[in-house]
């Protein structure tokens, strides 16, 4: 039988310490995944066959593999390439011994491929003209990059980025299946000690839609406010359609 009591005080307050958890994996392999995902996206939309064919690869590679899947191969498949040796006395032996870090490299690995297809796609939807107007100008291929062709994918690939952030942070859930307890791992583990079934998993869902509407507040705030002259662009169109409009009589002749 579902208890209100259980879930408020003993289910909810677990599940809150395992909040940092989950957002630590959310923002630190969501900013590695576009560090990577910027190279990736500019070698697959390059003109030379020798950057395009492999990032493409890698890309198809990546997306087309399920993330669960990466992360045991990472997880479970890592100490078996390196000497055991070398993992249990160098330097990176604690990140190597902490799933946290796995669970970051399989999700930034994975997010990478699809941050990267965005950008892509961004960065070709910039008009020429504007390319084009750079060169006029006299700036240089990497000055036209950084001044105009960023700005300006970043702007158009900003609601398909939040849009990737908040599946991102669904999929951290994955990552209880290595012994990290986010969320959902912490509800795993309620559910184990205690056989109760429904309290730990509608907890979760909880924190989930809680963190989904924090995270997608103020990422809308940024997309108004970087696309604000959208926005002011539309609106002039329509009043002045409006005001066209009104100058028709019924007869369809101009005034």
């Amino acid at each position: 039988m579902f208890s209100l009591a259980f879930l408020t005080g003993t289910v909810m307050p677990k599940l809150i310490e395992a909040v940092p958890t989950t957002l630590s994996l959310t923002f630190v392999s969501g900013a590695a995944s576009l560090a990577m995902g910027v190279p990736l996206a500019l070698a697959a939309g390059a003109r030379k066959m020798v950057w395009r064919w492999p990032a493409r690869t890698w890309i198809t590679l990546i997306r087309g593999t399920p993330l669960l899947v990466q992360i045991y191969l990472l997880y479970y498949g890592f100490g078996q390439i390196l000497p055991r040796e070398w993992m249990r006395d160098s330097w990176a032996s604690p990140f190597l011994r902490d799933a946290w870090w796995y669970a970051v490299v399989a999700l930034a690995i994975n997010e990478s491929a699809y941050v990267a297809t965005i950008l892509r796609g961004a960065i070709a939807g910039v008009p020429a003209g504007e390319v084009e107007a750079g060169y006029a100008f006299g700036m240089s291929r990497w000055r036209v990059l950084r001044s105009i062709v960023g700005p300006r994918a970043l702007r158009l690939a900003l609601p398909a980025l939040i849009g990737e952030t908040i599946l991102l942070m669904k999929s951290t859930v994955l990552a209880s299946t290595i012994t990290v307890f986010d969320v959902l791992g912490t509800a795993n583990t309620l559910r184990f000690e205690t056989l109760r079934v429904y309290e730990p998993l509608a907890g979760a869902a909880m924190v989930y839609v809680v963190l989904v509407v924090a995270l997608t507040w103020p990422a809308s705030l940024l997309e108004k406010r970087l696309n604000r002259y959208l926005v002011r662009d539309v609106a002039g169109g329509n009043a002045r359609r409006a005001r066209r409009g009104a100058r028709v009589d019924a007869f369809g002749v101009l005034r």
